[in-house]
């Protein structure tokens, strides 16, 4: 029988136009044939004829263009076998496997993500157009890493099965780095200070500086964020006429230099003649002017008249109006260089919350989200509890991320409903591993926790730790809400094996302690919080005969094993923001321990510690202020042991001398401690900007200062001893690592220094 057809080739070139004329007839079936890959149930769904329609030449060319635009074949063509129509189709090869040749500055599997998102991906139908889109998407990358001479060709390579492979030959040629960049029209302030204010800086002498910073790598992205930052700095400084004038980047025929011009128009410096508020103020007027940040006299900056629209919006925000519109509109007085700021003031309507909806938590109960909210269901909007309420969430520990946004209700403009969403981590672990410290040498952990069993938010935990000197096995239970209103109640049961003078230059003694203790926590303010506990504990003192006279006497007189009932007395208070790095806030602790009479021991400790972290605005640094003050004695006719002595020495107090050797010594230059401390120090800490790290990775420069003096002693400042240096802290994934290199400034004979020192993994 004469086949007649109508080609897709055909319908390609002319449309709508048949490759010839056929008399229309009823369709009794449809074949398909020539696929490989397609199930016929996927022609079927996209072909337009069924069995019983007429097929005329007008439906012929839809359906061979349905198919065609599927984008699954090279040609389709439609043949007719009576009242059969037979679909032939030639399907487009597949992607079976796709390669890259060549590539150095990026990872295959990324460039392959890059693809996927282009729409190039092994099992896809192989598209040339879009072939040469990812093509040119490649090398957009490249361009955008400054390797202006990378090429890239593409090599199909047929496979079995109708499938085709796909590799990418890219040649990446040199990087090509920035040579020189100027800076024209500027009369106030000098071209090396405002090239300060740029991330793109030419090629340095130093290769490895090229290598972490990149800041010789031109991109366009990267050129715009330098324009924008010339710009903040001028209208920070009054030059409200400002203006960039134009850029111009060139590259050397070779691809291997570049070269920017930026052409710069300052204008006038301007002053500010006076600031005005008007509108609704809602609270008192001195209130809202005292959260203006210009004043008359000053040379304007944009920044501080952002920051004042922010502070008058979070305020109102704090009153409920979490809508309000504030806006300053300047009056300029370009004869006199004055500008002049009318801040007006629309506060909106009050809103209030109408409900809370809580999500993503799959382990932790809801109470225990609820309670940590400051912001009420059907209490007025208030941005400050809002804000304290993500910070008590970030702090249980519990989520890698928390979000608190809220969403106006429908119909209602004075409503809104305050959506929380969480994105829980794993709270419990498992522990095995070692870690090693100057003090403590080869340290085996083994530890079980949980911190949020059964999704309550309480923690239990057992540790055990096997240091050379300390050998620790501890069980904790903590239930920060014994009470509704936030008391914390928390049980220890210890068991220590203490020997300081195996890893340092300590006199010589051994402890054995056991005990268990109670602890209450009472809030006062959301960061001031009392401490109270009670504790026993029976420890077995050992001494020998190179051990101090006066250890050997205490163990005679008061006997080997000792029974002490410990109450503790304290207040904190913490205002970080971060447990892990802080950047800003005050943490600081007075505590006491007095031994009960009830009990052999009669001695009490009093502590004060202190930490202030300073934002470093302008750097992104923080400076960290510290001190900590220890007081200790006996009483009742007691002495205080020896084995509760304060030391002072190496990481966590003064760094550059050996663990625990400040202070008095005896005839062996071994080190006694003593009952008062006395630790102070500063220290910067630089944001690492140039490597792709964590926030937990921090470099420093610190000073640091301290001494203990026994009993006897007279406190003399002149004793204290000082050092500077180098540090570097990281929550690394194997747990805590701390390096320090210090230099001691004015150690004296007798002292025992360590310019190295360095501690990792979790010490309990």
């Amino acid at each position: 029988m004469r086949k007649k057809y109508l080609s897709g080739l055909a319908f390609s070139l002319f449309l709508t136009q048949a490759a010839f004329a056929f008399e229309p007839f009823i369709v009794k079936d449809i074949r398909v044939e020539g696929l490989q890959r397609t199930e016929a149930g996927t022609v079927f769904s996209y072909l337009p004829i069924k069995p019983g329609d007429t097929l005329t030449e007008d439906k012929a060319a839809q359906a061979i263009q349905a198919l065609y635009a599927t984008g699954f074949f090279k040609d389709v063509r439609l043949e007719v076998e009576g009242d059969v129509l037979l679909v032939v189709i030639d399907e487009r090869p597949a992607i079976g496997l796709i390669e890259f040749e060549g590539n150095k500055a990026f990872d295959s599997d990324n460039l392959r993500k890059g693809l996927r998102e282009a729409g190039i991906a092994e099992s896809r139908i192989l598209d040339r157009a879009l072939l040469e889109r990812a093509e040119q998407e490649l090398k957009k990358q490249y361009l955008n890493r400054s390797f202006y001479g990378a090429s890239i060709t593409t090599e199909i390579t047929p496979l079995e099965r109708n499938r085709v492979g796909v590799k990418f030959k890219i040649n990446e040629g040199e990087v090509a780095s920035i040579r020189q960049v100027t800076i024209t029209g500027n009369n106030a302030f000098s071209e090396s200070e405002l090239k300060k204010q740029m991330s793109l800086r030419p090629k340095h002498w130093f290769p490895p500086v090229n290598w972490f910073s990149k800041a010789d790598e031109y991109s366009k992205p990267k050129l715009q964020g330098d324009v924008e930052n010339l710009r903040s700095y001028y209208l920070n400084r009054g030059y409200l006429d400002f203006n960039v004038e134009g850029t111009q980047v060139s590259i050397t025929p070779d691809k291997r230099d570049i070269y920017i011009a930026i052409a710069l128009a300052e204008g006038e410096q301007y002053r500010v003649s006076s600031v005005k508020v008007t509108g609704n103020l809602v609270v008192s007027d001195d209130e809202i002017r005292s959260l203006v940040q210009l004043r008359p006299g000053e040379v304007f900056s944009r920044e501080k008249l952002t920051e004042t629209t922010r502070l008058i919006s979070e305020r109102l925000a704090n009153e409920g109006y979490a809508f309000a519109n504030v806006n300053a509109a300047p009056e300029l007085d370009k004869a006199n260089r004055l500008v002049s700021f009318t801040v007006f003031v629309d506060p909106g309507k009050r809103v209030y919350i109408r409900s809370i909806a809580i999500s993503g938590n799959t382990r932790t109960r809801d109470e225990v989200i609820r309670r940590e909210l400051r912001q009420l269901e059907g209490a007025w909007y208030d941005g400050a509890k809002i804000k304290r309420s993500k910070v008590r969430l970030d702090r249980l520990g519990f989520f890698d991320e928390t979000n608190l946004d809220t969403q106006p209700v429908p119909g209602a403009s004075d409503q809104v409903d305050l959506n929380v969403t969480v994105k829980e981590r794993a709270t419990g672990s498992f522990m095995l591993g070692a870690g090693y410290s100057t003090t403590d040498k080869l340290v085996f952990q083994a530890s079980v926790s949980q911190n949020n069993v059964f999704g309550s938010g309480n923690s239990l935990s057992l540790a055990l730790n096997t240091g050379k000197s300390n050998r620790t096995a501890v069980l904790s239970y903590t239930n920060p809400y014994f009470t509704s209103e936030g008391v914390s109640i928390g049980y220890d049961i210890y068991h220590r094996n203490y020997n300081p003078s195996a890893t340092t230059d300590t006199a010589y003694y051994s402890t054995q302690s056991t005990g268990a203790g109670i602890r209450l926590g009472y809030p006062i303010t959301e960061d001031n919080q009392l401490n109270f506990g009670l504790s026993f504990d029976n420890t077995r003192t050992t001494v020998s005969a190179d051990s101090p006279p006066q250890y050997i006497d205490f163990v005679n007189r008061y006997g080997e094993r000792t029974d002490t009932v410990l109450a503790t007395l304290g207040w904190s208070q913490d205002s970080r923001d971060s447990y892990l790095t802080p950047t800003k806030g005050i943490f600081q602790r007075v505590g006491t321990e007095t031994t009960v009479p009830v009990a052999d021991q009669r001695y009490y400790r009093l502590n004060y510690q202190f930490q202030w972290f300073i934002p470093v605005y302008f750097k992104d640094d923080t400076l960290m202020l510290q001190t900590n003050l220890g007081y200790g004695s006996g009483y009742g006719g007691r002495p205080m042991p020896f084995y509760k002595h304060y030391y002072a020495g190496g990481i966590g107090s003064v760094r550059g001398y050996k663990d625990n050797t400040l202070g008095p010594q005896d005839s062996t230059d071994r080190a006694l401690g003593g009952t008062r401390l006395i630790t102070y120090g500063a220290e910067y800490f630089v944001t690492p900007t140039v490597v792709d790290l964590d926030k937990t990775f921090r470099l420093s420069v610190f000073v640091d200062g301290g001494q203990v003096w026994g009993e006897s002693d007279k406190v003399s400042l002149s004793e204290i001893r000082y050092s500077a240096g180098l540090g570097l802290a990281w929550i690394s994934p194997i747990g805590p690592l701390k390096f320090s290199i210090g230099q001691p400034l004015n150690q004296k004979d007798g002292d025992k220094t360590q310019r190295f020192q360095f501690q990792l993994g979790n010490i309990f």
